[in-house]
């Protein structure tokens, strides 16, 4: 069970990661969740040519199961793409098909299931990513998908204070450790 209370910065980044820690050791798939920066220290310390090289294209940086989901266009139409876009950066798509690939791996041993339907769900995300650059055109930078911009545009004129405002209640500032933040 979570700890609650309020905690000062030092605290609460302490229990924080050991809420982390914990929940990555109960499963391998919250593991691979959980520990972005260790897989990209992972991947740059393969010797250059191990994985292959995709063209320069907006990817995740974090692309794992828990991040994908149903989103709607502006129509109505509704379609799983990945929902979570704030380590998104220009780099090789590869990278994020070895995360999300681990990640749909270790969600499947985790469920039981047989190892023909991992592969069939391995063949199937890169049948669909393949899709998807098909009609990339490699003549220099990759345009910045409108989400992306979109996102970037507010980030970057936000400040703390517009967090504190919609976040904090009280009068004395203080952010109560809940389950999930």
């Amino acid at each position: 069970m979570p700890e609650t209370g309020s905690y000062g910065p030092e605290e609460r980044a302490a229990v924080l990661e050991r809420q982390r820690t914990l929940k990555m050791a109960k499963s391998a798939h919250a593991y691979v969740r959980g520990n972005t920066l260790q897989f990209y220290d992972w991947l740059d310390g393969l010797p250059r040519g191990t994985l292959p090289e995709g063209p320069p294209v907006w990817i995740c940086g974090d692309c794992h199961l828990g991040n994908l989901g149903p989103l709607a266009d502006a129509e109505g139409r509704v379609d799983i793409q990945i929902r979570d876009i704030d380590q998104t950066v220009v780099g090789n798509p590869t990278h994020d098909l070895v995360r999300l690939g681990l990640s749909l791996a270790s969600a499947a041993r985790g469920s039981d299931l047989p190892g023909v339907v991992t592969a069939r769900m391995l063949e199937e995300m890169v049948r669909g990513y393949a899709q998807g650059l098909a009609g990339f055109k490699a003549d220099g930078a990759p345009p910045e998908p409108d989400v992306v911009r979109t996102v970037r545009r507010r980030a970057l004129g936000r400040e703390w204070k517009h967090l504190a405002r919609e976040r904090l209640k009280d009068v004395e500032p203080s952010i109560p450790l809940g389950r999930k933040f």
